[in-house]
């Protein structure tokens, strides 16, 4: 949204009121789908400051910055992770399958896919997080979306981390103009040095060498922009994500 505003104020510019229109809009009411966007657009429009050639170079311009805002404008949890990120998941690489107990006699819920490769099904757990501006405490999910190549402090916290129960972890993260997704094996996040319990508190917060991390059942890792370029190295494509997992699952087999 601050590039639009940034583009819609050099408009806003070349009127010869520019302040008195800029009191105008501090004092327009707006009820959704009617904007200040809205009303700035069509003023110009209607007053010839903007050319129709213009208005949809700023409209193609916006979407491709945005083409992910959606997803931040699902409230519910389940919708979000259960739904959304399921779906997206099936439609970059269709044979990742729900697990259920015809497949797997013992599955209780602990992983989420699975993927069958040769004579084996590799357990995957996925993960889904937003990229928000994590100062903007107050505002909606969609005025906190951050973009990928925002400087913005944020946080996406991976947690209910449980490596024990399948092979692989499929991370996605979602930003208002792109996705990334992370794959790796259990292994690796069971050992890596963020990985710390899910359920802490204010007396075992003050604690840092009470647990081994081989025993921690229940985990997350917080990403932010401090750590986020430590999982370089795990990033994927989308379409690259069958052949990621199955990498994964190698290296997994390979140390045990």
């Amino acid at each position: 949204m601050e590039k639009l505003t940034e583009q819609l104020d050099e408009f806003i510019n070349r009127l010869a009121d520019s302040d008195n229109f800029r009191q105008e809009l501090s004092d327009l009411c707006s009820i959704y789908p009617f904007s200040k966007y809205e009303y700035i657009i069509s003023t110009f429009l209607s007053n010839g400051k903007l050319s129709f050639d213009e208005y949809l170079a700023i409209r193609d311009d916006y979407i491709d910055r945005n083409l992910f805002l959606y997803v931040f404008e699902i409230t519910a949890p389940r919708g979000f992770g259960d739904t959304w990120a399921f779906g997206h998941l099936h439609e970059l690489e269709p044979s990742l399958q729900r697990p259920n107990k015809r497949i797997d006699v013992d599955y209780k819920g602990e992983y989420d896919l699975f993927l069958e490769w040769k004579t084996h099904n590799i357990k995957i757990e996925v993960k889904a997080s937003r990229a928000n501006d994590r100062e903007k405490h107050d505002e909606p999910l969609y005025l906190k979306a951050l973009s990928s190549d925002s400087n913005r402090p944020f946080l996406m916290n991976f947690q209910q981390l449980k490596p024990s129960c399948c092979d692989v972890f499929l991370w996605i993260a979602v930003y208002r103009d792109a996705i990334k997704y992370w794959v790796m094996n259990s292994d690796t996040i069971q050992t890596h040095p963020d990985f710390t319990p899910q359920h802490r508190n204010e007396e075992t917060a003050s604690r840092q060498n009470d647990y081994r991390k081989e025993d921690i059942y229940e985990g997350q890792i917080m990403m932010t922009e401090k750590n986020i370029r430590n999982f370089d190295k795990y990033l994927v494509s989308g379409k690259r994500l069958k052949e990621a997992i199955i990498e994964q699952y190698k290296k997994l087999m390979d140390k045990r």
